[in-house]
C-alpha cells in the first residue's frame, strides 16, 4: 500500500496522486506540487489515504510544500496574463487566416510555458504562429488541439436540463457514451434530444445506465409468455425504473401491469 493524497488543478478536472511526504497537509488546502509540466499549483481534494500500488503510477511525484498567499496571488496574474494572451493569439490567428477556434489559454504556475487550447476540423499548420506567438512571449508556447467535449468543459454553459454542464462542475474525467444506453432506457433517438451542447450524447445517459442494465436482466422480455395472479399472457411493455411489467391478457381481454414480485411468485407456483 501506498499513501498519497489526490490533487486537482482545475475545476472539475481529473485528480492526481502525490506524496504527502510529511507535510501537514489538509484537504481542500493549496499546494504546490511538481508535474511533467513543471511546478503547478492545486487544490488537495482527497487527503491522505492508502491506495495499492496498481492505482498509482510511478514513481509518485512528492507534494513539494504548502501554497503561500503569494502563490495564491501569482495564480491570480496567470490567469489575467493569459486572459490578455488569448486576445493577443486571437489576432494573430485571424492575421494568418488559419482555421481554428481559439478556446482557452493557460499558463503553466511557474510561467514557463503557455498552453493554447483550440479546436479545428482538421490539421492545422500553426508553425508561423507559433514562432510569432514565441517572439511576444518569450517563453516556450504550446498549441493542444482538443475536442469539442473538452471545449464545453472549458468553457461551460447550461444544458438542455436548464443546469450548469456537468463536465464543468463535477466530472473529472468523460465515460464513454454510447446510442444504445439512450435504447435501454426508452429515450428518443432523436439527436437534438440526447445531445448536449457539444454536439455528443449527453454524459448524464451513463449515470443511470447500470440500474437500467440491471433491472433489464430481472425482467422478463418483451413478447415473452408469463404466468400472472390474472392468468397467463405475453409481455407488450415494461417500466423498468418501477420494474413493473405490462402484459396482454387475452382471457381478460385487458393490458395490466404487474410487479416483477408478483411475475416471480407466479412462475414458481407454475
Amino acid at each position: 500500500m501506498v499513501e498519497v493524497v489526490g490533487v486537482r488543478f482545475k475545476k472539475a478536472g481529473k485528480i492526481y496522486y502525490f506524496d504527502p511526504s510529511d507535510l501537514p497537509v489538509e484537504k481542500m488546502g493549496y499546494v504546490i506540487v511538481e508535474t511533467a509540466r513543471g511546478i503547478e499549483y492545486g487544490q488537495m481534494v482527497i487527503g491522505r489515504k492508502q491506495v495499492t500500488e496498481n492505482d498509482v503510477v510511478f514513481p509518485l511525484k512528492k507534494v513539494i510544500r504548502l501554497a503561500t498567499e503569494e502563490d495564491t496571488e501569482q495564480v491570480k496574474v496567470n490567469k489575467s496574463m493569459a486572459t490578455e494572451a488569448l486576445k493577443l493569439c486571437q489576432e494573430k490567428i485571424a492575421e494568418h487566416q488559419l482555421e481554428m477556434k481559439l478556446v482557452d489559454v493557460e499558463y503553466t504556475f511557474d510561467r514557463n510555458k503557455i498552453i493554447f487550447y483550440f479546436t479545428a476540423e482538421g490539421r492545422v499548420d500553426f508553425r508561423e504562429l507559433v514562432k510569432d506567438l514565441a517572439a511576444v512571449f518569450r517563453t516556450r508556447i504550446e498549441l493542444r488541439q482538443i475536442g469539442v467535449r473538452d471545449e464545453a468543459k472549458m468553457l461551460g454553459g447550461i444544458g438542455p436540463c436548464g443546469r450548469i454542464l456537468c463536465c464543468s462542475t463535477f466530472l473529472g474525467d468523460f465515460e464513454p457514451v454510447s446510442i444504445k444506453m439512450a435504447k435501454d432506457q426508452n429515450l428518443s433517438l432523436n439527436p437534438v434530444k440526447i445531445s448536449g451542447l457539444c454536439g455528443r450524447l449527453m454524459c448524464c445517459l451513463k449515470y443511470e445506465n447500470d440500474n437500467y442494465e440491471s433491472a433489464k436482466d430481472e425482467l422478463p422480455d418483451i413478447g415473452r409468455q408469463v404466468h400472472t395472479p390474472m392468468g397467463n399472457g405475453r409481455v407488450v411493455g415494461l417500466n423498468i425504473l418501477e420494474r413493473l411489467v405490462q402484459v396482454d391478457l387475452p382471457e381478460a381481454g385487458r393490458m395490466m401491469e404487474f410487479s416483477l414480485d408478483e411475475i416471480v411468485e407466479m412462475e414458481k407456483v407454475n
